[in-house]
């Protein structure tokens, strides 16, 4: 069984601020969580509290970070719906 690198999901979301026009067209990333909870079903949150995290105690994966998982993880990831693709994984 193959382990993956799986970095959660991010948006790019601007403007960086209102007060200079240069900054205006600047787009920073932001982190997707996704949640799993009941077992084999995932969510994505934005901004998750931490009643949702304390409630997703199968595994939680933070936008933006990285985590080893393996196959079968990867596939229900995928197939979960939450905006995960390919394109989130790495050989390891």
């Amino acid at each position: 069984m193959a382990d993956w690198l799986f970095r959660g999901p991010t948006t790019d979301e601007g403007p960086v601020t209102w007060t200079d026009g240069l900054f205006l067209r600047l787009k920073l990333p932001r982190g997707i969580t996704v949640l799993e909870g009941p077992p084999g079903t995932y969510r994505a949150v934005r901004f998750p509290t931490q009643d949702e995290i304390a409630a997703s105690a199968p595994a939680m994966y933070m936008g933006g970070h990285e985590y080893v998982v393996n196959d079968a993880t990867k596939a229900a990831l995928i197939a979960g719906g939450v905006g995960v693709t390919e394109a989130n994984f790495t050989a390891q």
